[in-house]
């Protein structure tokens, strides 16, 4: 089961397995829709586990008052994650995903559990490819598809739920080409380093 918490809605305690949905946000009412609620109803299949998966997503119907209320509850949000799934179909007309460029660089050099998709048939792959080399130099998972991404990041939420702790920091998979096609890779290190040249 997954409990849904919208953008600027009351976070959760830092002990709860949960995902932060990180990525380029579609317009609404745009030619492009969200790719979110696939990902929810991903992670409702996945997640496997007694206890609840809280889901963090930056989408609301609701827009916020101020920009400085949707920053400040999207870096708590992260900051809180067990673990923050990018997921970026870059598209640099309709989601330029500037924004979550900026987010994906903050999140690995704070060390936070990151999952990273990135499908190389959306309209601009290229302009992810320095996002793919930094996130397999730092050891995150690095997936092509959707179903991968989420599992991906549902299985490290799962890991650290096991281990007794709110923070899968430094856990790491391989991701794959199919829906099962990622492996643990290893124990938990206490932060993502780069690798020693």
């Amino acid at each position: 089961m997954i409990r849904v918490v919208q953008a600027r809605e009351p976070l959760p305690a830092a002990a709860a397995p949960s995902v932060f949905l990180a990525g380029p946000t579609a317009v609404a009412g745009g030619p492009v829709p969200s790719w979110r609620p696939a990902a929810l109803e991903l992670l409702g299949q996945c997640w496997r586990e007694p206890e609840p998966l809280v889901v963090l997503t930056p989408e609301n119907p609701v827009r916020a008052a101020r920009y400085r209320d949707q920053f400040e509850w999207e870096n708590a949000a992260r900051a809180v994650a067990t673990v923050v799934l990018f997921w970026i179909p870059r598209d640099l007309v309709h989601m330029p995903g500037m924004t979550t460029n900026v987010e994906f660089g903050h999140d690995v050099a704070a060390g936070r559990t990151v999952v990273l998709g990135c499908p190389p048939d959306c309209p601009d792959p290229r302009r992810n490819r320095y996002l793919i080399h930094l996130g397999r130099a730092y050891g995150m998972p690095v997936c092509a598809t959707l179903p991968d991404t989420v599992e991906a990041a549902a299985s490290l939420a799962a890991a650290s739920t096991r281990l007794g702790s709110s923070r899968g920091r430094g856990s790491v998979l391989r991701c794959g080409a199919g829906p099962a096609g990622y492996q643990p890779a290893g124990p938990p290190s206490p932060t993502h380093a780069p690798p020693k040249s």
